[in-house]
């Protein structure tokens, strides 16, 4: 076993929980990016925003919950609305235990609604689950750079099986299509856009990020002994030779994987009710027609005419058609927008020419009038 002794004891057992964090910052920035394209869409589509608040209320309630639930505290009031939610314990416990309670319901929503889609997909999905080192690394697996890349390889294992699985999903396999609707659920609802009727502060990644700290900041001692546990933890698959350390967290990381898939389908969705909000009259509605249309359509034509990889290139073809009739849709709007742009170029080059040519007539006068004073 090669690797220095510091690296192994004290900078080792960060290397997992580091590559959890960065994925943590990309589904905050996705969570983002989602609130940004729901505010805009929110004069045309209020009651899907009151929805998407809907789910989001939920599943902070769910996870305060269930947080209260693993800490015995109990459930005496559960309440939700589509503006405010609300969880009372049955018993009030402090410390420690209304510290892991809080954590449930600021930290749970990334995490643990995905987990349900973790569950399914051990149902799914074949040699996904995989923990292994690399044999290059296998001389420096306790160390930092061992760590992080067996933390790293694990995650690329699973995302492979996984993107595989969601391109070659059947829409019309009831176990696929649900799966589905629960990830287009997940990915509006991670967070709420709002809370209540109206906005009363702004709510964006900095205030999740600044309860989170403010969560961590109330009781430190208990982030300390937190990160004893993991440590512990750690040396214990060490002196054992396992990889359990590493494995607690990339269930955490095959998590965040699901969790960024699921808000890239959510901003896909969004996006495509922002875009054809474009168009004019009821031709808004054609995008979404061609959805389901399209894919049946192949799927009956392959049906007749089978060939390999149907799956795929029915959700290939469903999605390009979308995109490419959504484009000539949008795009006699836009050559209107070009053309009032040129128009108002023109416009402003024959002022232009016209102030010119009075200009050269001044000038014209002014020589005229000059010549004749001599004269």
């Amino acid at each position: 076993m090669e690797g220095a002794p510091i690296d192994i004891v004290v900078f080792a057992p960060l290397a997992p929980i580091i590559g959890l964090i960065l994925f943590w910052f990309i589904q905050l920035l996705f969570i983002e990016s989602e609130k940004f394209l729901l505010d805009k869409i929110r004069p045309r589509h209020e009651p899907l925003c009151r929805f998407t608040n809907f789910l989001g209320i939920l599943f902070q309630n769910i996870n305060h919950a269930l947080g209260y639930t693993v800490t015995k505290s109990g459930i005496s009031d559960f309440y939700i609305s589509i503006n405010y939610g609300k969880v009372a314990p049955k018993k009030q416990r402090k410390g420690i235990y209304e510290w892991i309670s809080n954590g449930f319901l600021f930290v749970g929503p990334f995490f643990i609604p995905a987990f349900l889609l973790l569950l399914a997909l051990f149902f799914m999905l074949n040699d996904a689950f995989v923990i292994t080192t690399p044999s290059e690394l296998i001389d420096i697996k306790y160390t930092f750079a061992g760590q992080f890349s067996t933390f790293a390889v694990s995650l690329h294992s699973f995302s492979s099986k996984f993107f595989e699985f969601l391109l070659n999903i059947d829409l019309f396999h009831p176990a696929h299509f649900g799966f589905i609707f629960f990830m287009i659920f997940l990915g509006l609802g991670m967070r709420p856009s709002y809370i209540g009727q109206e906005k009363p502060e702004k709510i964006d990644m900095l205030y999740d990020l600044k309860n989170i700290w403010n969560h961590i900041r109330h009781k430190p001692l208990y982030v300390v002994i937190l990160f004893l546990i993991s440590y512990i933890f750690f040396y214990l698959s060490f002196f054992l030779n396992q990889d359990w350390y590493v494995a607690l967290f990339s269930i955490f990381g095959w998590v965040s994987i699901i969790s960024i898939v699921a808000l890239i389908i959510g901003n896909s969705i969004l996006l495509l009710i922002r875009t054809t909000d474009l168009i004019e009259d009821r031709k808004r509605l054609i995008p979404y027609f061609i959805l389901p249309f399209s894919y049946i359509m192949i799927r009956l034509l392959f049906f007749y005419f089978p060939i390999d990889y149907i799956n795929t290139i029915s959700l290939i073809t469903m999605i390009l058609a979308t995109a490419l009739v959504t484009y000539l849709l949008i795009r006699p709007k836009t050559n209107k927008f070009k053309t009032k742009l040129n128009i108002k170029k023109s416009k402003k080059k024959d002022k232009k020419k016209r102030k010119g040519k009075k200009k050269s007539k001044k000038k014209e006068k002014k020589k005229g009038e000059e010549e004749t004073d001599e004269g």
